[in-house]
């Protein structure tokens, strides 16, 4: 999965998976060790773009001409 939103999107399929009550027991668990998976890369993903919004916030105004480097897009 390339970006943020397609693994929020895998993550609610896996949820409806899971709440099923046809699911059988060894597809739900399957399911849930993926979510778990994928929710623990959802949380670093949120955390490095609050790290990179809060040094946007308490970064001091760029001279002219001068643009910061935060990565936040590939170039």
């Amino acid at each position: 999965m390339k970006n943020f939103e397609e693994k929020m999107t895998r993550l609610e399929e896996l949820s409806r998976i899971i709440k099923d009550r046809e699911t059988p027991l060894d597809k739900a668990v399957a399911s849930f060790d993926e979510g778990v998976k994928l929710a623990a890369q959802l949380e670093k993903e949120l955390q490095k773009v609050e790290k990179k919004v809060e040094i946007l916030l308490n970064e001091p105004e760029p001279q002219k001409g001068e643009e910061p480097e935060l990565g936040l897009f590939d170039q």
